[in-house]
C-alpha cells in the first residue's frame, strides 16, 4: 500500500469503476450484449430462447449458474452462432472493447477460438482480421469518448479438436497485427495440453507466449501438464492449485482477532507455481458457477482466492464470461472487497499483478504500472479533499 493509501482515507469514497484495471481472461464469445445477439440472430434466422434483451440476459445467467462446466459451455451455442460473418465479428469485437473501456479497463487481452467462426465461409485469417478491425474500432471509439484502452488477441485452439499446430501458426502469423498470445480452451477433462505438444514446442521456438486453461474442470494433473508440455507462462483459472495446499491447524497460536492460525504446507506443484510467480487468472464468480471450487465449498467466501493471495501466489482478477456470469471486472473486485475485506491497497496490488502478467514488452508493462499507480494515488488525493 502506498503512503497515500492509508486508513485516513475511506476506501468507500472511491469508485472502483473509475480506477484503471487490467483484463487478462475474458472470452469474446462470452461478452456479447443481449440486444446485439437478438439483432444478429434475427438477421440469420437463428432461434433464441428469449425474445427480448432482458429475458435473454437472464436466460444466459440462469443457464450458466448451474454448477456444471458442461452446461455453462452449452450457452455458447447461441453466441457463436451469431459470430460467423465478418460484419458480426467486427460488431461484437467493437462493442466488447467499448464495454471494457466503460468499466475502466485500460489493457485487455481478448481470447477467442477462430476455428469456431468459419461456418459461413470465413477463413481463419479472415476471422482474425475481422476481430482485429473490431477491436481497433472499439479502442478508437473509447479514445473519442475520453477513455484509453489497449487490447490484444489471445488466439485459442479448442482442446477436443486436432488443430493445435494450425492455430498456433495462425497466432504467430498475426503476432505483428494484434495477436499477443496463444491459449487452449474447451472441455478440460480428458484433453491434456500434451495433445498439442508439437504446437507448444513450435510456439516456444517462435518465442510466442502461452496461457493455458488448466485447474478449472480438471485438477493438478492438468496444471502440471500445462506447465511441462504447454510451457504455460500463465494458468487460465488455475484455481485448483489450492488442492495442492494443506492447512495444518495450530493449537498453540491465535491471530490478533482470536481466529485460529494455520500453517500452510504447499505441495511440489503449488510451490513451483508460487515460487516462480506463475500468474493465476482467477475468475471468482465463474469459478463458483462452474463448480471449479466445489472441493472448497459452494459459496463465494469458500473460494480459495484469499488463501492463494495471502500465501503469495500471483493472483489476478478476471471475469471469464461477462454475459454468462452477469459480471463486470469492477463487480468482481467489489465482490472480493465485500467477501474478504480487501482495501484499496489490495485492489492496487492485484491490478499490478495483472500488469506484470500481461503479454506486453517490459517497457510497456513498466509504463502501464506507473500509470495505474499514479491513477490510484490521484483517486486517493481527490477522495481526501
Amino acid at each position: 500500500m502506498t503512503q497515500t493509501q492509508n486508513d485516513a482515507v475511506s476506501d468507500a469514497a472511491i469508485d472502483i469503476q473509475t480506477l484503471p484495471k487490467i483484463s487478462l481472461h475474458d472470452h469474446l464469445d462470452g461478452g456479447l450484449r443481449p440486444a446485439t445477439i437478438l439483432e444478429l440472430a434475427a438477421e440469420i434466422g437463428h432461434e433464441l430462447p428469449a425474445s427480448d434483451a432482458e429475458s435473454l440476459g437472464a436466460w444466459f445467467r440462469e443457464s450458466a449458474d448451474s454448477g456444471s462446466l458442461v452446461r455453462y459451455l452449452e450457452t455458447f451455442d447461441h453466441t457463436i452462432a451469431v459470430m460467423q460473418t465478418r460484419d458480426g465479428l467486427i460488431r461484437v469485437a467493437r462493442e466488447f472493447v467499448e464495454d471494457l473501456a466503460l468499466d475502466g479497463v485500460v489493457y485487455g487481452e481478448v481470447r477467442w477460438a477462430p476455428e469456431q467462426h468459419t461456418q459461413k465461409g470465413l477463413t481463419l485469417d479472415e476471422a482474425v482480421e475481422a476481430v482485429q478491425e473490431g477491436l481497433e474500432a472499439g479502442a478508437a471509439a473509447a479514445i473519442a469518448a475520453g477513455r484509453v484502452i489497449q487490447v490484444g488477441q489471445l488466439i485459442t485452439a479448442m482442446r477436443h479438436a486436432d488443430r493445435g499446430q494450425e492455430i498456433a501458426e495462425l497466432a504467430v502469423r498475426h503476432r505483428d497485427t494484434g495477436a499477443v498470445g496463444f491459449d487452449i480452451a474447451g472441455a478440460e477433462n480428458g484433453f491434456l495440453p500434451s495433445r498439442f505438444a508439437d504446437a507448444f514446442t513450435y510456439l516456444a521456438s517462435e518465442q510466442f507466449p502461452v496461457t493455458i486453461h488448466a485447474g478449472e474442470a480438471a485438477g493438478l494433473d492438468s496444471i502440471q501438464d500445462a506447465l511441462v508440455a504447454g510451457r504455460a507462462l500463465r494458468l487460465g483459472h488455475g484455481v485448483r492449485i489450492a488442492e495442492d495446499i494443506e492447512i495444518e491447524e495450530s493449537e498453540d497460536e491465535e491471530a490478533a482477532d482470536g481466529e485460529e492460525v494455520g500453517i500452510a504446507n504447499l505441495g511440489r506443484i503449488a510451490s513451483w507455481v508460487r515460487d516462480r510467480g506463475i500468474p493465476l487468472e482467477l475468475c471468482p464468480s465463474s469459478n463458483l458457477q462452474t463448480g471449479a471450487i466445489e472441493a472448497f465449498g459452494t459459496t463465494i467466501d469458500a473460494h480459495p482466492f484469499d488463501l492463494l493471495y495471502q500465501l503469495g501466489f500471483k493472483v489476478t482478477v478476471n471475469t471469464d464470461n461477462r454475459l454468462m456470469s452477469g459480471v463486470t471486472l469492477t463487480g468482481e473486485f467489489e465482490l472480493l472487497v465485500d467477501t474478504f475485506g480487501y482495501d484499496l491497497g489490495d485492489v492496487l496490488e492485484l491490478t499490478l499483478n495483472a500488469v506484470d502478467a500481461a503479454f506486453l514488452p517490459l517497457e510497456d508493462r513498466e509504463a502501464l504500472a506507473e500509470h495505474i499507480t499514479s491513477s490510484f494515488d490521484r483517486a486517493v488525493r481527490q477522495a481526501s479533499e
